[in-house]
């Protein structure tokens, strides 16, 4: 081996390390363009307000509504959290809300306050089960309940199969995901 090719070959590994240790030390940083903070401000301050982790809320807006402020799903249900018009008015009342319209749901001071309360009643109703929690936001508490009295569903996380609702197991199983990837992401950059 020539002189010159011995000393291509450290240079070499050396830049096979220095590509690593780039890679590594910027991770978060690119990652995080696939799971954003998006209107964070507002979201720490109403998860703060109503006790609920600023990570889920950021799980259930990306599968929710990804990003849009503007997205209405076909079944009428609003803004960055997806809140159908009935249960908005609902929470509306609950937290003395004068003059709410629906359209209000676009706004995201106000979609993401109503959201994050709305995940606060869900808490409290199953005392801090988040997989019923989940399911709860997507097809409704009642139906949540009736798989639990029915033995349908317990709410464990090993047995989200178990979920009678396609549309509720895939959305509980994505919103779980979400929320652990914001959770790996954001609680190694603190």
């Amino acid at each position: 081996m020539t002189r010159k090719a011995k000393n291509k070959i450290p240079m070499f590994l050396w830049s096979i390390i220095f590509l690593f240790l780039v890679i590594v030390i910027s991770f978060p940083k690119w990652i995080m363009i696939f799971y954003p903070l998006p209107h964070s401000d507002i979201v720490f301050s109403a998860a703060q307000e109503y006790n609920v982790d600023p990570y889920l809320v950021f799980a259930i807006i990306r599968a929710e509504s990804k990003y849009q402020t503007a997205a209405e799903s076909p079944v009428g249900a609003k803004g960055l959290m997806q809140i159908m018009p009935d249960t908005a008015q609902w929470i509306a009342g609950q937290i003395k809300v004068q003059g709410f319209k629906n359209d209000d749901l676009h706004k995201p001071e106000v979609n993401i306050r109503f959201g994050c309360w709305y995940l606060r009643n869900l808490s409290d109703e199953f005392k801090g089960n988040l997989p019923l929690m989940v399911a709860s936001y997507n097809a409704g508490r009642g139906k949540v309940k009736q798989w639990i009295h029915e033995g349908q569903w317990d709410g464990n996380p090993d047995n989200l199969g178990s979920i009678p609702f396609a549309e509720t197991r895939q959305y509980v199983k994505n919103v779980m995901q979400n929320y652990e990837a914001y959770k790996a992401i954001y609680d190694r950059v603190k």
